[in-house]
């Protein structure tokens, strides 16, 4: 009879599938990073369009919507470093509850953000129709209670520097290139203009010869 060599296989361990499921949250987040900045772009021009109407606070409120999905970004993301240096720990026993808690709330986040990466929804803040006003006041109340006023400063600064962006597109550029050669020839028919009224003045002061 044979002797066999098969060695049992490793238990997977909650720490095993914790790191797994991490890695596959990581995958994701790295995902919808590449895709949302086509929304985040999108909703950047229509800040401007609202701008060039004068309709400052719908250029608002699409900045805030930016800002709201990037700091999701940003947050998810800061939460996955915490918890890769929590599933690697020695310690993993004690600190078991709080990964598989963080991890949990991190499929929560990742499902909103796959809902923000909707072009439908970033083309419904332009829609003039009673439904599309509906949905713009719901997003605004939803992000009057999500934005800090440190993001809302920032969303501020985000929309002076679009003002600024407009304001130098309609002011026509001044040619400064030519300035220098442009003086020249002014100052030489200054000067020609000069030396003309000087020479007449000297011929009014000649006497008269005599016959």
């Amino acid at each position: 009879m044979g002797i066999s060599s098969s060695r049992p296989s490793r238990r997977i361990t909650k720490q095993d599938n914790a790191i797994l499921n991490m890695k596959l949250q990581r995958d994701r987040l790295q995902q919808y990073q590449k895709r949302i900045q086509v929304v985040l772009d999108r909703e950047r021009d229509i800040a401007k369009q609202y701008l060039e109407k004068g309709d400052k606070e719908r250029a608002l409120l699409a900045l805030r919507k930016r800002k709201y999905q990037a700091q999701l970004l940003t947050k998810t993301d800061s939460q996955l470093e915490t918890l890769e240096k929590l599933t690697q720990s020695i310690e993993f026993a004690l600190v078991e509850k709080d990964v598989l808690f963080g991890l949990q709330q991190g499929n929560q986040v990742l499902k909103e953000i796959n809902k923000e990466m909707s072009m439908d929804k970033v083309e419904k803040l332009l829609d003039e129709s009673a439904a599309g006003i509906e949905y713009q006041n719901e997003i605004s109340e939803m992000l009057a209670d999500t934005i800090t006023n440190a993001e809302e400063d920032e969303i501020e600064e985000e929309l002076a520097a679009l003002q600024r962006e407009e304001i130098a597109k309609r002011i026509p550029s001044v040619p400064t290139a030519d300035l220098p050669e442009q003086e020249t020839e002014n100052a030489e028919e200054e000067s020609e203009e000069e030396e003309r009224v000087s020479e007449r003045n000297r011929g009014r002061r000649q006497p008269a010869l005599a016959a």
